[in-house]
């Protein structure tokens, strides 16, 4: 069994992922890194819902919802100034610096990977 991430102990951690069984995994490797799993949901609306109601330490973000792009949630977790990364099967990122710069996880996605990617985006 994994030991939690001091990082990711009790923050919590937005899942935007559409595909039911990537997104219970994403969470199920989050949650045992002692991050609290804010969703998964499975689509911008939701996402932007989440976003509104409470405050989150990072999020996960999978590009493409449903044919829907996730970007308009990435631009209000930075007006928020909530750091996120990308999680997809996409090989193309939008053409604007401030996603390419985003760190980016390719999918299939390990848990450790995750884990230590989210970490990362944490401050300490």
């Amino acid at each position: 069994m994994a030991h939690p991430s001091p990082s990711l102990i009790g923050r919590r951690v937005l899942v935007v992922e559409d595909e039911y069984l990537i997104a219970m995994d994403m969470a199920h490797s989050l949650q045992q890194a002692g991050a609290e799993v804010v969703g998964p949901v499975p689509d911008v609306e939701q996402a932007l819902a989440l976003i509104e109601a409470a405050p989150l330490d990072a999020a996960v973000l999978d590009v493409n919802l449903r044919n829907e792009a996730v970007y308009v949630v990435a631009d209000r977790l930075r007006e928020r100034g909530a750091p996120y990364l990308f999680a997809t099967g996409e090989v193309q990122i939008a053409d604007r610096s401030d996603y390419r710069s985003r760190p980016k996880l390719e999918k299939p996605i390990l848990g450790t990977e995750l884990v230590r990617a989210v970490g990362k985006l944490l401050p300490g």
